[in-house]
């Protein structure tokens, strides 16, 4: 009991250090909540404060962004980057460009990146940035001349023993070699590793755009084969439209699976015989159209409107949109038509009752901060070949994403044994996260 009153009071202390961030203090919880037995086989994290340490981010910058849009109108926007921890290696996270990001969301993420990065197994730190930008309706110039505003303030506090920035929402390609074009301009220097996300053409890396969908689908896999079952013959659902849910498809397809529900902010679409990757890529990555559109290039399917994509009933659940999106409704829907796994590609998509109704109701759950962890993995194997001047093939990065991906379930699935909870990844996925990042702070010394 003291140790749970210890714990609630680390909790409490960082609700009422950082007021209103209400993502933020989700995430902590949830990692909180499942460390009781790591202090108590640990007592010199304890004594060392490791956890009060590792809620507080190393540094934290907030700045102006101010650009003129292609009326010439000047516009204000607001940029972040939370650099949280970097035991384990430079800082590493993505920027998010969305008009919902304030501190609370960046600090949550760049939290949640700590743990996920840490399972990787790979040298690399936790961050988050991004702004309250919104891409969306804006055109080339308007959304190059916000990037070059960005980087010009960002550039200072990056780089690639520093902080290494990837993309996130709002911020693919286009975005990010935007952002590199003006470092670059800035320094005077060709500093490939200190952005990851890059085009090929300039040192970016195979499967970097697939990776966080193919990972959180290999992750998934790991998980089914350890019930003897695999995605072959599986209806899927997959949330969300952008770059993980289009990969998720891509390779559920490839492994046997069939999604028969993606969507968007408009609404649903469901197809039966299972939806047609190519139409996807056409409709969202070249002509940027909305989900409904579908519907005019395969006329089986049907489209519903503000529809909730959990009420398709299905084998697995991919929740690849945004924070929150599977309440503990939605997943009492999902158990009762019969879904058996549920991974987490975007990050956090679960509410804590909806995690609670898939444990408790013996579905295989694979949390973001591992089952999305793909993404990082191949950030970081961009890292290596800039490094090392090289550019690996697709099948060769693919494969090493392959393997970190087992190795991650593998780091959680044998936490969770150790530590009595057998199967419970979440539980898993904290601790063995925890646990790395925690011994190399205490390496450090008090820093």
């Amino acid at each position: 009991m003291a140790m749970v009153e210890r714990l609630e009071a680390i909790y409490q202390d960082v609700v009422k250090r950082n007021p209103g961030e209400v993502e933020f203090h989700q995430a902590v919880k949830e990692v909180l909540d499942c460390l009781g037995p790591v202090l108590v086989k640990y007592p010199d994290f304890t004594d060392a404060k490791i956890i009060e340490r590792i809620c507080e981010p190393e540094r934290q910058t907030i700045f102006r962004v101010p650009w003129q849009d292609d009326r010439g109108q000047v516009q204000i926007n607001r940029g972040f980057r939370v650099q949280f921890n970097s035991a384990l290696g430079p800082y590493k996270g993505g920027l998010r460009f969305h008009p919902s990001v304030y501190l609370g969301i960046i600090k949550f993420l760049g939290f949640e990146q700590i743990f996920k990065n840490s399972l990787t197994g790979l040298p690399i730190g936790g961050a988050k940035g991004g702004s309250d930008f919104d891409p969306k309706g804006k055109s080339d110039n308007e959304v190059m001349r916000f990037c070059q505003s960005f980087m010009t303030e960002l550039w200072r506090i990056i780089g690639e023993h520093t902080d290494i920035p990837a993309g996130d929402i709002g911020v693919g390609g286009r975005e990010i070699g935007y952002l590199f074009g003006q470092y670059k301009r800035l320094t005077n220097k060709f500093e490939a590793g200190v952005l990851t996300g890059k085009g090929l053409v300039y040192g970016g890396s195979q499967v970097r755009t697939e990776a966080t969908g193919y990972g959180c689908t290999y992750f998934v896999e790991e998980m089914l084969k350890g019930k003897k079952n695999g995605f072959k013959g599986k209806k899927v659902v997959v949330s969300g439209s952008g770059n993980v849910a289009i990969y998720t498809l891509e390779k559920v397809h490839q492994l046997g699976g069939k999604v028969v529900a993606m969507s968007d902010s408009n609404g649903v679409i469901v197809d039966e015989k299972g939806c047609n990757i190519e139409t996807i890529k056409q409709l969202k990555e070249v002509e940027r159209r909305r989900i409904k559109d579908y519907c005019d290039y395969h006329r089986h399917a049907k489209f519903i409107h503000g529809g909730n994509i959990w009420d398709v009933p299905c084998d697995v659940a991919m929740p690849s949109a945004t924070q929150n999106e599977i309440t503990g409704k939605d997943a009492r829907k999902l158990v009762k038509n019969g879904c058996i796994a549920v991974g987490e590609g975007a990050n956090m998509p679960t509410t804590p009752d909806g995690v609670q109704v898939f444990l408790s109701g013996g579905v295989l759950f694979g949390p973001g901060k591992a089952a999305n962890a793909g993404g990082v993995a191949t950030s970081a194997l961009e890292m290596q070949q800039n490094a090392g001047r090289e550019a690996w093939g697709f099948e060769e990065t693919d494969a090493k994403l392959h393997q970190i991906m087992r190795n991650v379930y593998q780091l959680c699935s044998e936490a969770a044994d150790e530590f009595g909870s057998p199967g419970n990844f979440v539980v898993g996925a904290n601790i063995a996260g925890f646990i790395k990042v925690a011994r190399a702070m205490s390496a450090h010394g008090l820093v």
